[in-house]
């Protein structure tokens, strides 16, 4: 009687979960599913909402970012080839990921230091200097924004790694001598 018992649970398990699915179901059919629709469009909309505005500023940063890394290869490099380019934006991001400078693009790019010589607060970048930038929206300035959106995807394939300086060939500051010059591009030497 036990071992008959045993054998028909399963069954009888299965029957039962069967029987509460059909009783539900037909109970959710009868009902009016208006206030499930409402509540279930409320959590989308709470669950959408930062979703949204944390895209939304992600992609405004990344454009900031951008323009930072453009206005940079624009001052410094706009009459350089691709490759020149590509360099002086590499030397931006080593600098972004070295320990030794900011941790973003545009603080990279502003950033001033004490000059003992001058005895004042001088850009790493020479054109963060002027009082008033050069006209943007040319041709060269379109040209370096496609090079730095293409540098800032595909940060993983930096032309130059580990470079953090770099200065055109017709000067000779007094630090390069300190520094392990890597490579020449276009109109640059360029410093580990």
């Amino acid at each position: 009687m036990w071992k008959n018992f045993i054998k028909e649970i399963p069954s009888r398990i299965s029957t039962f979960i069967s029987l509460c699915w059909d009783n539900f179901y037909f109970r959710w059919q009868l009902k009016d599913k208006t206030s499930y629709l409402m509540i279930s469009a409320f959590i989308f909309v709470v669950i959408s909402i930062p979703i949204f505005t944390f895209q939304l500023v992600e992609y405004k940063n990344v454009q900031h970012d951008i323009k930072c890394l453009t206005l940079n290869i624009f001052h410094e490099a706009r009459s350089e080839s691709e490759a020149g380019q590509r360099a002086v934006a590499s030397v931006t991001l080593n600098r972004v990921a070295s320990k030794h400078y900011p941790d973003t693009i545009c603080d990279v790019v502003y950033e001033k230091r004490w000059d003992k010589i001058r005895k004042r607060y001088v850009g790493q970048f020479s054109w963060t200097e002027f009082d008033e930038p050069p006209k943007l929206k040319s041709k060269a300035w379109y040209r370096a924004w496609a090079v730095a959106e293409s540098t800032y995807k595909e940060k993983d394939k930096i032309l130059l790694k580990g470079a953090l300086f770099y200065h055109a060939k017709y000067i000779k500051p007094s630090w390069a001598r300190k520094k392990k010059p890597i490579a020449k591009i276009g109109m640059h030497i360029f410093y580990k």
